[in-house]
């Protein structure tokens, strides 16, 4: 079982992830968002990689029941319903609405990772489950970090370097590549407070200029939800990651 992590998109076409199991991150903010949407009782989470997409999607779209949502630099989009905090995807809001997602880095990530054969979306919330999942499907997986535009940040290496090293607290039979191995050494470095290191990060910082320092504690929560965001048709939904006797289900079910 391979383990490799890219620290950006920019260098794939959509069709390099096609048949492969991938993993997206974006810690600072859309995959605690996504995370939380659908935790919260989000029908699904539509990705999309522009604006104007967006805006055409939610023209679409009938009876009330979708959000426009997202950012641009941290800021809402002027007109969007919601903005990219976890904070404002509260039950009440969210509940059996369908999300459109636009934000500077995850949403596009996702979207230039369409054609895997399985797409998840991992945050700190989720990540244990996430890891168990992995191991039980038992392929190669591609960890995609959405980074800074286009550029590398920290808080997803280090991410992907938690992720790795839960799987291979369990495994034995892990081939991890040098990108893995650099994300494991970052994870050793910058992990073991998660909060700290994501209000150190630049894009953490840029955050808390802008007001949004309550989201990192959110995005900082280790652990908290067995849920695991699955791309399918277009759409992020609910993976129903039914356990008999402990042993997960290696087919995905949607709901």
């Amino acid at each position: 079982m391979k383990i490799n992590v890219h620290y950006s998109n920019l260098h794939f076409d959509d069709l390099y992830f096609s048949g492969k199991t991938s993993v997206v991150i974006d810690i600072l903010r859309a995959s605690t968002v996504i995370v939380t949407a659908l935790t919260n009782g989000a029908r699904e989470v539509i990705p999309v990689s522009t604006v104007d997409f967006a805006m055409k999607v939610s023209g679409n779209a009938f009876g009330g029941q979708t959000i426009l949502s997202g950012e641009r630099n941290t800021k809402k989009v002027e007109g969007f319903n919601l903005g990219n905090s976890p904070l404002e995807y509260t039950p009440d809001v969210v509940a059996g609405k369908s999300i459109i997602l636009y934000t500077t880095n995850g949403s596009k990530t996702i979207v230039k990772a369409k054609f895997s054969e399985n797409l998840f979306i991992c945050s700190f919330n989720n990540l244990p489950t996430v890891a168990n999942h992995l191991l039980h499907l038992n392929k190669d997986v591609e960890i995609i970090c959405s980074g800074t535009n286009g550029n590398f940040n920290l808080e997803d290496a280090v991410c992907a370097g938690r992720l790795i090293s839960e799987m291979d607290k369990v495994s034995t039979d892990l081939e991890i590549s040098d990108s893995g191995r650099a994300s494991l050494v970052l994870n050793k470095s910058f992990g073991k407070n998660i909060s700290k290191m994501l209000k150190e990060t630049e894009h953490g910082q840029l955050l808390i200029e802008n007001g949004f320092g309550a989201d990192i504690k959110e995005c900082a929560q280790f652990g908290t939800t067995e849920l695991i965001p699955y791309y399918i048709s277009g759409a992020i939904k609910k993976l129903e990651t039914l356990t008999a006797q402990n042993n997960l289900v290696n087919e995905p079910k949607v709901s």
